[in-house]
């Protein structure tokens, strides 16, 4: 069995992809979770694979707890108990005022990016050894509120980062640290589903570091996070967003 093993959610692309290739290169057993974007998944554990590292792809959609067991029973299978935890699905929909939102889509939201955090760190915790890791995705959008853009995903991350403080609280016994990322700015496919793709390049003079931040920035502060480096950081928050 292995001695690192972790969970990154939504890892097909972008900031989970980043994050499984790093993990995977410092040690970690990784299952690469995705819920649609199969071969993309495929290439990160190629990738991975190519590196000299152990990672598997798995399809779950971590909002639905049938699911979200599934993926802990099959990572148990085939590497041992779950050590470590990236939630870093998460769903955006095109910019919109709040007065505009349908009920529809703000719980998809909801549930995309805040149900599936629970229902992983529940599942986690029943397999974590004391002395375990978990880190959650948010964002910087759960300071801003991104108002006129995107409130529900920014009041999703609200919600992530408050489950992620409460959480760390309820684990600090058992030695599980809980800790939360919030990237800003990042250049990813992200912004491409919130209806515009070239977003970074518009927004990036007003970012006092005048640029936007990389995924491997991101999944950099991740690492660090999960690592034993860190053993004395639970329940804070990393803001990865150049200054802003």
């Amino acid at each position: 069995m292995m001695e690192k093993v972790v969970i990154v959610t939504g890892a097909g692309r972008g900031i989970g992809a980043a994050t499984a290739i790093l993990l995977a290169s410092q040690g970690y057993a990784v299952c690469v979770n995705y819920r649609n974007r199969e071969e993309s998944a495929k290439q990160v554990v190629n990738t991975i694979k190519q590196q000299g590292g152990s990672a598997f792809a798995f399809a779950a959609n971590v909002s639905v707890e049938a699911d979200v067991q599934a993926l802990f029973t099959e990572v148990q299978q085939q590497y041992g108990a779950v050590t470590h935890l990236v939630n870093n699905a998460g769903i955006l929909f095109t910019q919109s005022t709040l007065a505009e939102l349908s009920v529809e889509r703000f719980n998809k939201v909801l549930i995309t990016n805040v149900t599936s955090c629970f229902l992983c760190c529940r599942e986690a915790i029943k397999q974590m050894p004391n002395g375990g890791a978990i880190v959650n995705v948010s964002s910087a959008a759960s300071r801003i509120g991104a108002p006129g853009e995107y409130i529900d995903y920014a009041a999703s991350k609200g919600a992530m980062d408050s489950l992620t403080k409460g959480l760390s609280l309820e684990l600090a016994e058992r030695n599980i640290r809980v800790n939360a990322v919030r990237p800003g700015f990042i250049d990813t496919e992200m912004h491409a589903d919130g209806g515009e793709p070239n977003r970074v390049q518009r927004l990036s003079p007003q970012i006092p570091l005048k640029r936007a931040g990389t995924a491997t920035e991101v999944a950099n502060s991740i690492a660090w996070l999960l690592s034993d480096e860190a053993s004395y950081v639970t329940g804070t928050f990393i803001d990865i967003a150049g200054g802003k």
